[in-house]
C-alpha cells in the first residue's frame, strides 16, 4: 500500500481573505497536518485508514453494530459492510447476532484483532504525543474538550 500525504497550506494567517479564517478550512488543514505520517506509517503496515477507524472504535473490547460503527468510523453502512467483510476474512473481527434481534449483527476483536489494535493504539498515541509536545496540559484539554462540544453542538443542529 502506497503511502499518500495530503500537501497541507502551512501560511494559514488570519488575513488571508477567505480560507484564513474560515472553520471547516482551518479543520480539514489541522486535520490532514496532524495526521499526514501516521496515515502513512498505516499504509505501511497495510492498514488503510478505514480499517484503522473500525479496530480503533474496538478497542480494547468493545462490540458494536455494524451501524454504530459507521457512525463512529464516519462511513456509509455499505461501505463499513465491505471493509469489516475484509477485516473479517483476516482474522480480525467477528460478527454475532443479537440474541434480542436477529437482524442486529455486532462486530467485535479477535485476539489477533485485538494485538494488532493494540499495537496501533500504542503508534497512536506516541503519534499524538509528539503532535502536542508544545502544548500544556490545560491547553490540549481546551482544545480536545472545544472539539468534542463543536461535535456535540453541530450534531444537534442536524
Amino acid at each position: 500500500m502506497e503511502p499518500q500525504t495530503l500537501q497541507v497550506e502551512t501560511d494559514i494567517s488570519a488575513d488571508r481573505p477567505f480560507t484564513g479564517d474560515y472553520l471547516l478550512y482551518l479543520l480539514a488543514q489541522a486535520s490532514a497536518a496532524a495526521s499526514n505520517s501516521f496515515h502513512a506509517d498505516l499504509a505501511a503496515l497495510g492498514v488503510s485508514v478505514p480499517k484503522w477507524r473500525i479496530l480503533a472504535s474496538l478497542h480494547p473490547l468493545g462490540r458494536m453494530t455494524i451501524g454504530q460503527l459507521a457512525k463512529e468510523c464516519l462511513q456509509k453502512q455499505p461501505t463499513l459492510t465491505r471493509i469489516v467483510d475484509r477485516l473479517e476474512q483476516d482474522g480480525l473481527v467477528r460478527r454475532s447476532h443479537s440474541l434480542s434481534d436477529r437482524r442486529e449483527v455486532r462486530v467485535s476483536l479477535t485476539d489477533k484483532g485485538r494485538e494488532l489494535t493494540a499495537s496501533l493504539v500504542a503508534r497512536a498515541r506516541h503519534h499524538e504525543a509528539a503532535i502536542l509536545d508544545n502544548y500544556s496540559t490545560d491547553e490540549v484539554e481546551v482544545l480536545k474538550e472545544t472539539l468534542r462540544e463543536l461535535v456535540r453542538r453541530t450534531s444537534s443542529a442536524d
